[in-house]
């Protein structure tokens, strides 16, 4: 049975490179991983005067992650950091006290058209992960960073650099193990 994976675009562009790469992984591992993107452009402004009472759009995107096996994170990166609009639908799965991620394995990806292919969003996004709050079950040394994607990418948003591809199986391999140790884990510890 395949995993249930929440894949959060963290870009709202109609045209990115993230959502193109997502894709792909949800056809290239559709046997292993059911991987369901989340967008996050109708999540509104955090603002603590909502927090009680946050809108429908809050409420829907936080059950859509939450209603995972695993999540995700599909970072792009902007002034060498996440985009704001991601760094604002990760405070609201921090706020609220239901712990929306808290425990759920995860992975991070990442693609652009510069050479480090979101390294430093990457870095940026795994510290404000380990928030108490939030404190999903990161899988380590497994960094995918998707250098000069325009390159690596056809019109039709699959991978062409064999190079790429192959990581990309490593790390999915690799996460499916991962999955399957860390459920082990925390199934014993509750």
């Amino acid at each position: 049975m395949a995993i249930k994976v929440k894949a959060i675009i963290g870009s709202t562009s109609s045209t990115s490179h993230n959502a193109k790469l997502v894709a792909y992984m949800r056809s290239r591992y559709a046997d292993k991983l059911d991987i369901i993107p989340v967008f996050i452009n109708d999540v509104d402004t955090f603002s603590i005067d909502i927090e009680n009472t946050p809108t429908e759009n809050v409420n829907r995107f936080k059950a859509d992650v939450k209603d995972s096996d695993a999540v995700l994170f599909a970072v792009p990166e902007y002034n060498y950091s996440i985009p704001g609009a991601l760094k604002n639908a990760i405070d609201w799965l921090s706020r609220g006290g239901d712990f929306t991620i808290k425990d759920k394995p995860a992975f991070i990806v990442g693609s652009s058209i510069g050479v480090h292919g979101s390294v430093r969003a990457q870095m940026h996004l795994r510290q404000i992960l380990s928030n108490p709050a939030l404190s999903p079950i990161l899988l380590p040394g497994n960094e995918v960073y998707v250098g000069s994607v325009h390159e690596k990418m056809n019109d039709a948003g699959e991978i062409t650099d064999h190079g790429t591809i192959e990581f990309l199986d490593l790390v999915v391999n690799n996460f499916i193990e991962f999955y399957h140790k860390t459920i082990s884990s925390v199934a014993v510890a509750n």
